[in-house]
């Protein structure tokens, strides 16, 4: 055991919550320390919610988006405009587009972005499925909202050659009011919103 721990079930809790993404130790000995401090059914509540959230979230078949649903609550909503299909990286992009409020249509997480560098190619993103959700038609629209980076604009070109066997499905990108490199789910809610709205028509 460390000698700076004085119980090792202090410091296994450590090690453990060290390990979530952008939680140092200092973090994770305030987090322990904090769990620590409240009553062992508030504990036993989180530690519940975590547990059951990793063996019962499902992804809706249909956009893959995180749900409790075989479907998800944005693909079953009969308001959402089912002709628009707006293509993002990932479930958070989802969220910040979901938080402008200027949006009503559907969504297709393809759960990446091409990347060679780190081993990533059309096969192991949900490009496919995106391709076959357009072919059963009535899509008019397809969105594609992938962020401003290298990975992003060749994936936006992969996607492209894709689907230009059905001309009558128009397809455009945000506009370019967000930085080079710049993330969507790091994007303010108004600049965001803004490149949304006034998207424009993809050119390769």
């Amino acid at each position: 055991m460390n000698q700076q721990y004085s119980s090792a079930l202090l410091e296994r809790a450590v090690d453990e919550f060290a390990k979530l993404p952008g939680i140092g130790r200092k973090t994770a000995m305030r987090l322990v320390l904090h769990m620590l401090r409240l009553d062992t059914d508030k504990v036993d509540t989180f530690s519940q919610a975590i547990s059951t959230l990793r063996h019962e979230v499902n992804y809706c078949r249909v956009c893959h988006n995180i749900s409790d649903e075989d479907i998800c609550q944005i693909c079953s909503n009969p308001s959402r405009v089912s002709s628009q299909i707006c293509v993002v990286e990932n479930i958070q992009d989802v969220m910040a587009i979901e938080q402008t409020q200027q949006y009503r249509g559907l969504y297709h997480v393809l759960g990446g972005v091409i990347s060679p560098m780190d081993g990533v190619g059309p096969s192991e993103l949900e490009i496919a499925s995106l391709v076959d959700r357009v072919s059963q038609g009535g899509v008019e629209e397809v969105i594609l909202a992938l962020s401003s980076t290298m990975e992003g604009d060749t994936t936006n070109f992969f996607i492209s050659r894709k689907l230009a066997k059905y001309p009558e499905v128009k397809l455009t990108v945000l506009a370019r009011g967000m930085s080079i490199n710049d993330e969507l789910q790091y994007t303010d809610e108004v600049t965001l919103g803004r490149s949304l709205v006034n998207r424009v028509p993809f050119s390769a």
